[in-house]
């Protein structure tokens, strides 16, 4: 997902960036090789150097070629996530000191065995609060729709399509395999949010008047899929985990870049003054139609592929959350409809604005190719993902029912 979407990511927003073009791809690079880092470290202090490292780049991105309030969110993104960091790395320095080792497996099979009950709880806290803010999770969201709405069209598509991810990674990779008992007594809590994040966010991606702000907290619904999941912790609810990570980073990143040729040649992104596009820009609405319901979670496209495995492993630990989490299916369908509806259809209107070019066409058509590859076929990525699921499962064997 990393490598995929970064060049589309900067071959759509070739126009968006005029003023120090060299230190903007040099950030974003740095930006490529610190997300990387994230996913290749088996060291957990080398995994928190590396998590820490994407703030930087993401920071002066924002900060400088972000739109008008773009240091106040960069600021905001900054603290809030390094402020939450700051406890997962206490907890990390703890592990190595108490282990003498930060290498991964050794650390996995030793927290199970040589911490007390009261040490695991303390730890799991620690790694949960820096986890948590990427991810990020109600209540600590409130950085995200700020931060999506001021950075520009790449950064935003980075932000939604990967750097969320690496905290959701971590609860998957680190959280629950390293204390699953202390994981398993906080599961509940940890769904309930889930459950929360899907609807709240939803209804709010509902009640914005922006398309980037709308798509923004619609990140936050479409992850509460993915906590929900991870703590569900059986095999058809972590398949349904990764194929909603890689389904929310590609049709997310794509309505961001829509967004972003939406600002290009209108100037404005709010719902007031769009509407009755289609006649004018039939290209970009009709892909804008393709990825809301795309988003939805249409039978078909990825998505619903995801969240269809979650609620079915969700439902073998706890059917209440399963129920709830459904619910977020048709919250879905209003906003992404509402989208549809105030931004490209109404009164005909005339824009004396191209539509989308060869190069725009040509990113969205490969994002297009990958979330109905997906929903057509998601086994492959299944049977890839399948052996490290199934280690990260036999390493933590979560207690409780429908968990085998």
């Amino acid at each position: 997902l990393t490598v995929l979407l970064m060049p589309l990511a900067l071959l759509a927003s070739f126009e968006a960036i005029k003023d120090r073009q060299k230190e903007y791809y040099a950030w974003m690079l740095v930006l490529m090789t610190a997300m990387n880092g994230v996913f290749l470290a088996r060291d957990l202090l080398l995994f928190y150097i590396f998590f820490e490292l994407t703030l930087i780049p993401m920071f002066f991105i924002i900060g400088i070629w972000g739109g008008p309030e773009r240091r106040y969110a960069a600021g905001k993104f900054f603290l809030f996530t390094f402020g939450g960091s700051v406890f997962t790395l206490a907890a990390i320095i703890y592990m190595g000191m108490k282990f003498g080792t930060f290498d991964i497996i050794n650390v996995t099979a030793k927290a199970q065995t040589d911490l007390s009950s009261t040490e695991r709880w303390w730890i799991l806290l620690g790694l949960l609060a820096g986890l948590a803010v990427k991810v990020p999770l109600f209540p600590v969201h409130t950085w995200l729709p700020l931060a999506h709405t001021e950075a520009p069209t790449a950064g935003s598509v980075i932000l939604a399509g990967v750097l969320l991810k690496t905290g959701a990674y971590g609860l998957l990779r680190f959280a629950v395999p390293l204390f699953p008992h202390a994981a398993t007594a906080f599961a509940p809590t940890a769904m309930a949010l889930g459950v929360i994040a899907i609807i709240y966010g939803a209804l709010l991606a509902f009640a914005q008047a922006d398309f980037k702000r709308l798509v923004a907290y619609s990140s936050i619904s479409h992850l509460g899929f993915v906590l929900l999941g991870i703590y569900a912790w059986n095999a058809l609810a972590l398949q349904g985990v990764v194929v909603q990570m890689l389904a929310h980073g590609i049709s997310t990143g794509a309505l961001f870049i829509l967004a972003g040729a939406l600002q290009e040649r209108l100037h404005t992104r709010n719902f007031a003054q769009l509407g009755g596009l289609w006649a004018s820009l039939p290209r970009l609405s009709s892909l804008g139609l393709f990825f809301a319901i795309a988003s939805l979670g249409l039978p078909g496209l990825g998505n619903f592929i995801g969240e269809f495995l979650v609620l079915l492993g969700t439902w073998q630990r706890h059917p209440v959350f399963a129920v709830i989490g459904a619910f977020g299916t048709v919250t879905a369908a209003a906003y992404a409809l509402l989208l549809v509806q105030r931004a490209f259809h109404g009164q005909p209107r005339k824009i004396e604005a191209p539509d989308l070019r060869a190069r725009h066409i040509a990113v969205m058509a490969g994002l297009a190719a990958a979330i109905i590859w997906l929903g057509v076929s998601p086994q492959p990525v299944v049977d890839t993902a399948a052996p490290s699921l199934a280690a990260l499962r036999a390493s933590a064997v979560t207690l409780g029912p429908g968990a085998p």
